[in-house]
C-alpha cells in the first residue's frame, strides 16, 4: 500500500508538539586550522557539524525553535565537547544515543581503545586560489553503528510530536545499516502526520559508489515532502542529468534545472517542495550566491536575488543553513517567497563567520533579505 506524504501545507501547529524540528545525522568535532593549510597547521578552532544536524543547529539558534538530534556519540571528552556545543545551540540533547567505555556487552557499549570513537574531521578553508580542504575521520564512528530499532519513532512522532523531520544524503550512506534506519523514521514521521525534508548533499568521500548512493536515496524519495538537492546532486545521488555547464551563470543554469525537477517532481508526484541553493565559486573566498524552490502542485518557482562576489569567511554549512532558513519559514507560517529569501538569506550569512553553523539570528536573516531585495550594501550597527 503506498502510504500518504505529508506535504509542506499540512505541517502541524506548533502547539501539538514537543519539537518544531528533529534531525537524524552524523555529528562530528571539527577542527579548523584558521588561515594554514593542514600539513604546516600547529593550533585550531574547534566546532561541531554534521550536514543533517546544522539544520537543528539553525533552526534552533538562529530562529528560536526548539529542535532535537537523533544521533550516536561514545561517552568521552570528545563526545561531552560536542554535546555542550549543541545545548549552547538551543538544541535538545536528550534523544543522543550514548556508548558508554565500560566494555559490558550491552548493545551501545565499547571499550577505551578507540574501537568505537567519535568523528573527526579537520577542514582548511581555503584562500583565494587555494582551495579549501577536508579530511574525515568516521570510519569507527559510534553513529554508524545505529539500525533500525533503535529509536522508538512511535513515542517521538506520536507521543511527543514533531512537526518536521529531516536527514539527508550523509547518513544514509554513512554506513550498511544507516539507510534503513533513515528509511524506517521517514515512514514512521508521516504515518503520524510529520512533515519530511532530506538534502541529497552527495559526498564521494562518504560514498564513492553512485549506483548505491542512487538505490539508497531512490529508496527513500517517496516518503520525502521536501526534498534539497543541486544539479549535482540530483544526477550523482539520484539519477537526473541537468544540461548545463558548471561555469554557467545563473540564470541558463536555473532554466537547465528546471527542467530536471519537473521530471523529478513527474516520478515522484510525493514531493511538494523541491530546492537548492545555488553557488558560483569566483575563489575560496568569494562567490555568487542564489536559491531556488519549486512548489510541485502549483507548478511554480520561487527565486532568491542573486548575490554577486560576495567575500565569505568559511563556505561550509551554506547548503544546510539554505534549508534551515526555508523550514524555519514555513514552521512560522511564511509563503514560499518569504521561505525561499531566508534561505537564500541564511545560506550567505553562514559562510560570513567561521565553523559549520550559523552565528546569526533571525533578525541579521531579516535584514539580510531586506538588503539584498533593494539591491543596497551593508550599514554598520552603532
Amino acid at each position: 500500500m503506498t502510504q500518504t506524504v505529508v506535504t509542506y501545507r499540512q505541517i502541524k501547529p506548533a502547539d501539538a508538539c514537543r519539537y518544531d524540528g528533529v534531525a537524524l545525522g552524523e555529528v562530528m568535532l571539527r577542527f579548523d586550522p584558521f588561515d594554514v593549510p593542514t600539513p604546516l597547521a600547529r593550533q585550531a578552532r574547534i566546532y561541531q557539524g554534521g550536514g543533517e544536524t546544522n539544520v537543528a543547529v539553525g533552526l534552533a539558534y538562529a530562529f528560536g525553535l526548539r529542535t532535537a538530534v537523533l544521533t550516536a556519540l561514545v561517552d568521552d571528552h570528545i563526545g561531552a565537547n560536542i554535546r555542550n556545543q549543541l545545548r549552547a545551540a538551543g538544541v535538545d540533547t536528550g534523544h543522543i544515543i550514548w556508548f558508554n567505555t565500560k566494555n559490558d556487552g550491552s548493545r551501545f557499549s565499547t571499550d577505551q581503545k578507540g574501537t568505537l570513537m567519535n568523528g573527526v574531521m579537520i577542514t582548511y578553508i581555503g584562500k583565494g586560489i587555494l582551495p579549501s580542504d577536508t579530511l574525515y575521520y568516521r570510519a569507527h564512528a559510534a553513529v554508524r553503528e545505529l539500525r533500525e530499532g533503535d529509536i522508538d519513532w512511535d513515542a517521538l512522532f506520536g507521543g511527543q510530536g514533531v512537526r518536521v523531520f529531516n536527514t539527508g544524503g550523509i547518513y544514509t550512506l554513512i554506513s550498511p545499516t544507516s539507510a534503513g534506519l533513515a528509511i524506517e523514521g521517514v515512514k514512521k514521521a508521516n504515518e503520524h502526520g510529520t512533515f519530511v525534508a532530506a538534502d541529497l548533499n552527495y559526498r564521494s568521500k562518504v560514498e564513492p559508489d553512485k549506483a548505491r548512493a542512487r538505490q539508497i536515496n531512490q529508496a527513500i524519495a517517496p516518503h520525502i515532502g521536501f526534498l534539497v538537492g543541486n544539479d549535482s546532486d540530483l544526477s550523482d545521488a539520484l539519477g537526473y542529468e541537468t544540461k548545463v555547464s558548471s561555469r554557467a551563470p545563473f540564470e541558463e543554469w536555473l532554466e537547465a534545472y528546471k527542467e530536471t525537477v519537473r521530471g523529478v517532481a513527474r516520478d515522484f508526484p510525493n514531493l511538494s517542495l523541491i530546492g537548492t541553493q545555488w553557488r558560483g565559486a569566483t575563489s575560496a573566498d568569494a562567490i555568487d550566491w542564489g536559491a531556488v524552490l519549486y512548489d510541485t502542485a502549483a507548478g511554480t518557482f520561487y527565486t532568491a536575488p542573486i548575490r554577486r562576489s560576495i567575500p565569505i569567511a568559511d563556505r561550509t554549512g551554506g547548503g544546510d543553513s539554505f534549508t534551515s532558513g526555508v523550514l524555519a519559514a514555513l514552521l512560522k507560517g511564511k509563503d514560499l517567497e518569504t521561505a525561499v529569501q531566508w534561505g537564500a538569506a541564511h545560506g550567505i550569512l553562514v559562510q560570513e563567520t567561521p565553523g559549520d553553523t550559523t552565528m546569526v539570528d533571525e533578525r541579521a536573516v531579516l535584514a539580510e533579505v531586506k538588503r539584498a531585495v533593494a539591491g543596497g550594501g551593508v550599514k554598520a550597527s552603532r
